[in-house]
């Protein structure tokens, strides 16, 4: 008799991630933020209709708001819905902030968004600070990722 553990409603399974960023850019640092939402945008992103695919971070006069974001209008809202892209503001210490805005100053470094989860009942974001690829990099990674696959397809077939 096999025992699988249910999965319990304040798991941390991602609702959005942002494929891309892993291709498009260098990984430098990941941070852990809150976002500011309105009632009707947490049910929406509950439901899983959020796309952080072109979204971007902008830090302004001590402020961080993701931007481009796109969060769906609730199905069973009302005139009080949201606006699906609207900017969003961050919550992080301002330690925090000010050494990521330290770091974007610098020449060719970005803040990207690159998953949006519940914890505990909370919706978190997780941005990156990343430094963007040119295409000569991005064929070298595409490279190693076959390269690895083609190993463990080998692995996989040997062992059968």
């Amino acid at each position: 008799m096999s025992t699988k553990k249910k999965k319990s409603s304040n798991s941390t399974g991602a609702i959005a991630s942002n494929r891309k960023a892993y291709r498009d850019f260098h990984v430098l640092e990941k941070v852990e933020a809150g976002i500011e939402l309105r009632g009707t945008e947490v049910k929406s992103i509950r439901q899983g209709h959020v796309r952080v695919d072109e979204a971007f971070v902008h830090i302004d006069k001590g402020q961080a708001e993701v931007l481009q974001m796109t969060i769906q209008p609730y199905d069973h809202g009302n005139v009080f819905n949201h606006e699906p892209t609207r900017p969003r503001r961050l919550l992080l210490h301002k330690k925090e902030l000010t050494r990521l805005q330290r770091n974007i100053q610098q020449k060719g470094l970005t803040l990207i968004p690159l998953k949006v989860y519940l914890t505990r009942g909370i919706v978190k974001i997780e941005i990156a600070l990343c430094k963007g690829k040119d295409s000569a990099d991005k064929r070298e990674t595409l490279k190693k990722k076959t390269a690895d696959m083609e190993a463990r397809r080998a692995m996989r077939n040997a062992s059968r």
